[in-house]
């Protein structure tokens, strides 16, 4: 993909399109949490069988990934957001029907491929169109990313009260996938498809260790990110909060995660060396996973804050980070779809692993402890990103 300038009234509603796109990749999954105990009242779930609900797509994006790239080769990266707008709307509207923990396990799996196909998809598309201000407009994709799990999150508990049923608490999300849809169709004129190109360009990476390295770094933040969309409003329920506050809490935390999404990049945005900018937010990570597990009824919106402006940064950050190494967009697109796709394998496991801790354990605080652990490990990590020595590493 060569990099486009694109038209300051085309690019708007370019990005306006994508960021209603990317409100569609999360909320197939941010919605289980919060009502998972109505889930369970009604469907057979233990907490290791549940994790699979976000486990499963965490896995199939990952899969996805690796022919996410060369199905828009084909039919052009139009048409596959397309297909993969309608795969996402179907396995959400389909949960109005379905009445055992196999068919809601079946339905996350295909909505975490169609998530896999635009997310392999739209780095590349933003680094062509966005050239000039890639951590920008990264920022932007991601912090929508964010506010569909946050929508998701806060309001599948009050759709299910005002219905009457968890069932709709997770169909209704289908909604956006239309809307996106309408503003996304109209964009064909300004999105060609892609040239053809020889080899799959994810290839290239498999023997790189730095390509390695960024894909476990993503995988290890993002195992933070899909253990909270699982597990925290389940574990504030076990506190003995309502599924309603429960649902909110998650949901305030994804809002900070929606804040620190657009502030970080933008901070990031005019530096090279953005180590300084991740250990940070690492840093606050860690504070978070602490306060919850040592005090989570005192100062109990602090903690989830202090996540979500960790984890909310950390996202587009680590994708920024893989962005920067090469020039590139196709090549750093191939690289992007890399990452994602080995981290999001990487990822998958951390809900169904902390799942298991709490049927063994009976808490979810050895949990937390494990990924505090897990982002200490990634600190000494982000220390190797250093940019004066990107062309060495991945050229």
């Amino acid at each position: 993909m060569e990099t486009v300038h694109t038209k300051p009234t085309t690019a708007l509603w370019l990005m306006i399109s994508v960021v209603l796109v990317a409100l569609n990749l999360r909320p197939s999954m941010a919605a289980v949490g919060p009502l998972l105990s109505s889930i369970r009242a009604d469907v057979p779930l233990s907490f290791s069988s549940a994790s699979l609900l976000t486990m499963l797509p965490v896995m199939a994006m990952g899969l996805a990934m690796f022919f996410g790239m060369g199905l828009a080769k084909r039919f052009g990266e139009h048409r596959s957001i397309v297909l993969s707008l309608v795969v996402i709307g179907l396995a959400t509207v389909s949960r109005l029907f379905l009445d055992s923990a196999l068919e809601l396990i079946i339905s996350a799996v295909a909505a975490g491929v169609g998530i896999a196909m635009i997310q392999a998809l739209l780095p590349a598309l933003i680094k062509s169109r966005f050239s000039d201000n890639v951590s920008l407009f990264m920022g932007l994709y991601v912090t929508a990313i964010m506010g569909g799990a946050a929508f998701a999150a806060s309001f599948s508990p009050f759709i299910q009260v005002r219905t009457g049923s968890w069932r709709m608490g997770l169909a209704i999300w289908a909604v956006l996938a239309v809307l996106a849809l309408v503003f996304w169709y109209a964009q064909r004129s300004v999105l060609p498809p892609l040239p053809q190109a020889g080899s799959g360009p994810q290839e290239a990476f498999f023997g790189n260790r730095r390509a390695w390295l960024l894909a476990v770094f993503f995988g290890l933040g993002t195992a933070s990110y899909t253990c909270v969309l699982a597990w925290l409003a389940p574990y504030y329920v076990e506190q003995g909060w309502s599924e309603q506050n429960a649902g909110l809490l998650l949901g305030f935390l994804t809002a900070m995660e929606v804040v620190s999404g657009l502030i970080t990049p933008a901070i990031a945005n005019r530096r090279q060396d953005k180590r300084g900018v991740v250990a940070v937010l690492l840093v606050l990570i860690i504070a978070g996973f602490c306060g919850l597990i040592l005090s989570p009824h005192h100062l109990s919106l602090l903690w989830p804050c202090l996540l979500g402006l960790g984890i909310g940064g950390l996202f587009p950050m680590s994708l920024i980070l893989s962005l920067d190494h090469l020039d590139n967009p196709r090549r750093a697109g191939g690289l992007t779809a890399f990452v994602q796709g080995i981290g999001y394998l990487i990822a998958g496991l951390s809900p169904l692993i902390a799942g298991m801790i709490r049927d063994q354990l009976g808490s979810f605080e050895w949990a937390w402890w494990s990924l505090t652990a897990v982002v200490v490990v990634m600190l000494l990590i982000v220390l190797r990103f250093d940019p004066r020595h990107y062309a060495r590493h991945i050229k």
